[in-house]
């Protein structure tokens, strides 16, 4: 089921992403076109302080709308998973966390994009003071993780990355995963 890339255009490139288009051989001797937006990867951190989540409230310009979502961030040219996920913590929470705990990754839209983000849970913390981005306004909201789970699984949490981190930290939580529970 491989596809071969038999021609490749950059249409469009920006500071964070890159827009191709790419004719494709399949698997069955046809072609196809294949719009791609390339993206360098990111990280979402799950900062919990005993039974409490911090998380950002961000107006999301896309969509036109605030939402309530864990601190993320794209990585940096050079950078590791790990370090941007302490870097973007640190920034939008001013929080260091001394235990950083690497739970998987995922792509968020492979049907059109190469975007993988990176999942961290982020204990044992300190504040510190937040230096987000001139152009990031965002407010640090502390928040029961039960009931942000509930709010992911009843709607009124929208953002998926954030979903996602939430409800695999609650089903990791569920099964008595050891690397957590410690």
């Amino acid at each position: 089921m491989k596809e071969t890339t038999l021609k490749s255009d950059v249409v469009f490139k920006g500071k964070i992403l890159k827009v191709k288009v790419d004719r494709v051989r399949l698997s069955n001797g046809k072609e196809s076109i294949r719009e791609v937006v390339e993206h360098p990867g990111a990280v979402v951190v799950i900062p919990m302080l005993e039974n409490k989540v911090i998380m950002v409230e961000q107006y999301r310009y896309p969509i036109g709308k605030i939402l309530l979502e864990l601190p993320a961030g794209k990585l940096d040219p050079g950078e590791t998973p790990e370090e941007c996920a302490r870097r973007e913590l640190e920034e939008e929470t001013g929080y260091k966390a001394k235990r950083m705990i690497y739970l998987g990754k995922i792509y968020t839209s492979p049907g059109f994009s190469s975007e993988i983000i990176h999942i961290f849970l982020a204990e044992d913390m300190e504040k510190g003071e937040n230096r987000t981005d001139e152009d990031e306004l965002l407010n640090v909201v502390e928040r029961d993780f039960e009931d942000v789970v509930k709010e992911c699984l009843n709607g009124e949490i929208e953002d998926a990355k954030t979903i996602v981190a939430i409800l695999k930290l609650w089903g990791m939580k569920g099964v008595g995963f050891h690397e957590i529970d410690n």
